[in-house]
């Protein structure tokens, strides 16, 4: 009896101390990321960050909540990069309603371990497409013109390029991941969008879910391959754990913009022209530097055209030039000409970005708010041209003083409410009225006042 007493005290012992010394039941955790807006190094930043975040805090898999029009290559690249070679599930999920995975979110949506999407968005459209001078055609072969054939349409070689490559990389990708080939080359090829009942038909996605919960639900159990290791997914009830942008991912994310570049290099202009016309304002010439340096951070950003930037420039110069030279409005008229296309074409680079200025609602009110500043302050300019000065020494000249004493070679003349050092040509008795006819430092020329 004694010996089964100290089993049974053993074994109890045993279970304390096996439940005091074993680990807390582990708590299923989602780290979750949202990229809304375009795809640039500040986005891309982020979404390696929060892989990086979610890896070293143990998480059990990574949300990334998408809706981009897309934008750069390179900053895309680095995305899929981190997401391939992510150690843990990464799930896309096109959201929320009316969101859409535009270009090179095509991309990034089907590089995810799981790729969902929400009622009512879309997912397509990847091609590069440009505006530049297509590379000229052979000539054709001189004949009779009897049998001649249609000369071969011109050839775009660098765009032939990056469609190329960009196909061949949404191919390995879906196949990668085993969905739709054909669908990620058509994507590219032929800038085809779907929604998301067919993207689901066609196995661009996996799922379409109603919100998180239902999404979650639907891939509970499934089986996805991380890193050519295959993984259950059991991530029901998880903890959400949110991750945001830095500060300085935020302002960079900001600039990224090519709207918001043209703005600040519209405000930067408006502010400085304002300042260097009226020095000592100082308020306008600090929000002109501001938007001057934030503008020149966006344009480090992002990819631009040398052609736009240099025809912005050319327009501003003949906006100036306007002051200086009467060409009634012809230069002011060739200047905003050239400010609109040169804002449509500043970032206008479809071999490393989809991204551009959006002409009718930014661009055209911008030059627009230029245009009636600038004109404004033509028209006030060309007014005061032809107005007599009012300050300084040739104010002077012209106006008729009484003389103080006698004037001849020296003499005393009161003008404005002052006494001036005075020469006359001829004698000038006191009291008489006289007209200033020249300055010579602090002595002024004058001659008898003609009665009118």
């Amino acid at each position: 009896m004694i010996h089964l007493s100290q089993r049974v005290h053993r074994f109890l012992l045993a279970v304390a101390v096996a439940v005091l010394v074993a680990p807390a039941a582990h708590a299923v955790t989602v780290h979750v990321a949202r990229i809304d807006g375009s795809i640039n190094p500040a986005s891309a930043d982020y979404l390696i960050g929060a892989i990086g975040r979610a890896e070293a805090e143990g998480g059990d898999a990574l949300l990334v909540e998408l809706d981009t029009p897309g934008g750069l290559v390179s900053s895309m690249k680095d995305m899929l990069d981190a997401v391939l070679n992510a150690d843990l599930p990464v799930i896309v999920y096109v959201a929320p309603r009316g969101a859409w995975a535009g270009s090179a979110g095509v991309f990034i949506t089907m590089s995810a371990h799981v790729a969902a999407m929400a009622p009512g968005t879309t997912i397509g459209a990847a091609h590069p497409v440009g505006i530049g001078p297509a590379n000229p055609a052979p000539p054709a072969p001189e004949g009779d013109g009897e049998n001649e054939s249609a000369p071969p349409a011109a050839r775009d070689y660098g765009m032939e390029k990056a469609e190329n490559m960009l196909a061949a990389y949404a191919e390995s990708i879906a196949k990668q991941r085993g969905r739709n080939v054909e669908w990620a080359a058509e994507a590219v090829r032929n800038s085809v969008a779907i929604g998301e009942a067919e993207a689901l038909e066609k196995r661009v996605v996996d799922v379409v879910a109603q919100d998180r919960a239902d999404l979650f639900a639907q891939i509970e159990g499934r089986e996805v391959e991380v890193n050519g290791e295959p993984r259950t997914l059991a991530l029901e009830n998880a903890r959400f754990v949110e991750i945001e942008m830095t500060p300085v991912q935020r302002l960079f994310n900001f600039l990224s913009e090519p709207n918001i570049a043209v703005i600040l290099g519209a405000l930067a202009f408006l502010g400085l022209y304002i300042e260097f016309n009226n020095p000592g304002m100082i308020v306008p010439g600090a929000i002109g530097v501001v938007c001057l340096v934030l503008a020149a951070l966006a344009f480090q950003i992002l990819p631009f055209s040398w052609i736009g930037l240099l025809l912005i420039v050319t327009g501003i110069g003949l906006l100036i030039a306007e002051i200086f030279v009467t060409s009634f409005g012809l230069l002011f008229t060739a200047g905003l000409l050239c400010l609109l296309a040169g804002g449509a074409m500043v970032f206008d680079r479809p071999d490393v970005s989809t991204l551009n200025v959006s002409f009718w609602t930014v661009l055209v009110p911008a030059v627009a708010g230029i245009a009636v500043f600038g004109g404004i302050a033509v028209f006030a300019l060309s007014r005061s041209l032809w107005t007599a000065q009012t300050a300084g020494v040739d104010e002077l000249i012209g106006l008729v003083g009484k003389a103080s004493t006698a004037v001849g070679d020296s003499g005393k003349v009161f003008v404005l409410g002052e006494y001036w050092n005075a020469t006359s040509e001829e004698p000038i008795a006191p009291g008489e009225a006289v007209e200033i006819t020249g300055v010579r430092g602090l002595s002024i020329q004058v001659r008898r006042a003609h009665k009118s």
